[in-house]
């Protein structure tokens, strides 16, 4: 069992910036992808964001060029440094981890929550 800790969430205006932090119970080193997801109210968790072992990053359309993703493996921890926030990108952001390449999320955090408004 892996357990995943985020921290970071927040009241931010639009615009601003925030940098989430998803703390893992395991080595991640060998773990396929961590990655980033979000659920605003009365809608689907949505994909945001992967990095693979290899340090390779892929993003939603939604986020590409305003959010970055980063791993600390000695640290297991996994960073999701969010800019230019919109309103739009309030939800609770939940990370994620994917063992191995054939299979989907194996475990998932319990989720943090950020709000962009004025």
């Amino acid at each position: 069992q892996v357990q995943l800790v985020e921290s970071g969430g927040g009241l931010v205006q639009p615009g601003g910036s925030l940098r989430l932090s998803c703390a893992a119970s395991a080595n991640i080193f060998n773990f396929y992808a961590m990655g980033w997801y979000r659920q605003a109210p009365g809608r689907q968790r949505e994909f945001v964001g992967q990095i693979g072992s290899g340090g390779k990053t892929r993003y939603a359309d939604s986020v590409k060029g305003r959010f970055t993703i980063s791993r600390d493996n000695a640290k297991d921890t996994v960073y999701l440094q969010m800019n230019s926030l919109k309103p739009e990108d309030t939800a609770v952001y939940y990370c994620s981890a994917q063992l191995v390449a054939a299979e989907g999320v194996a475990y998932w955090g319990q989720g943090t929550q950020v709000t962009v408004s004025s």
